[in-house]
């Protein structure tokens, strides 16, 4: 049988591609940067932990089977010279990003009418201004060396539907969706695509506890599928977004959520 590799490299094309994870560190993020290294791209592994990146990079470097590589670069999504420099740094070492995984995020529980305003902000902030900032800047670096791009933006179920008790994370995570369209809609002249993943439960470091606990196991429930995803049940749809397997494909929105957003409230 075919490695993952093998058929990444042979099917979507994407081998000495310049990828940019961001988030990539931990979660999705992690996963996301494996598998584009598994495909053969030249990983750009970002994020603010820097031990967490050298480790991640000294595993797959190490791996023989794996057809790509990735490379460490310590950033802080919401500090735009830090992403200014960041570009910079990997146009130089690696060459132009051609793949943007715009993961980089943060999830704060709150109801409207009790979210202070410093939380608030703060998921806003990473959510939603700093994948703005990240997009601009890579669009940017892509038009400039005529880069064929693909712009890949992680929202969420809760951009579609809501509930209760995540007012702050719903609103940033419809605001990528929106932010998605118009970077579609401007960005298709200069030959750069931009499409969303919007994950339902995906059990991470982050919700693991949470999704165990009875209210977590509630909430699966309602979802036709009656369970949490695994991670690689998004490595299809990644790679097929980020290679020209998917060229005719730009301001799409692609629920992975096991029925979630058809299921009843």
């Amino acid at each position: 049988m075919a490695t993952t590799s093998t058929l990444a490299d042979n099917y979507f094309e994407l081998s000495g591609q310049v990828a940019l994870v961001t988030g990539a560190s931990s979660g999705l993020g992690r996963h996301f940067a494996t598998i584009l290294a598994h495909a053969g791209c030249t990983v750009v592994a970002t994020a603010r932990r820097e031990e967490r990146l050298q480790a991640l990079r000294d595993k797959i470097n190490q791996d023989t089977d794996i057809a790509g590589s990735l490379h460490p670069y310590t950033l802080d999504v919401t500090e735009p010279d830090n992403i200014n420099a960041v570009l910079q740094s990997v146009a130089t070492d690696l060459g132009p990003v051609a793949v943007l995984v715009n993961n980089a995020g943060i999830g704060k529980t709150s109801f409207f009418l009790d979210a202070d305003d410093k939380t608030t902000n703060e998921v806003i902030e990473t959510n939603q201004q700093a994948v703005w900032q990240v997009a601009q800047r890579c669009a940017q670096q892509m038009v400039e060396h005529h880069v064929t791009g693909s712009i890949i933006n992680i929202a969420s179920v809760l951009g579609l539907r809501v509930l209760t008790g995540a007012a702050s994370y719903a609103v940033s995570k419809a605001a990528v969706i929106q932010m998605t369209k118009v970077m579609a809609l401007e960005l298709a002249r200069y030959n750069i695509r931009a499409n969303a993943i919007a994950p339902g439960y995906f059990s991470t470091e982050m919700n693991s506890e949470f999704l165990d606990s009875d209210a977590g196991q509630k909430i699966l429930k309602r979802a036709p599928m009656r369970r949490h995803g695994e991670l690689s049940e998004l490595d299809g749809i990644l790679l097929l977004l980020a290679s020209t397997r998917s060229r005719y494909m730009t301001g799409t929105v692609i629920p992975v959520d096991g029925g979630h957003t058809i299921s009843s409230l």
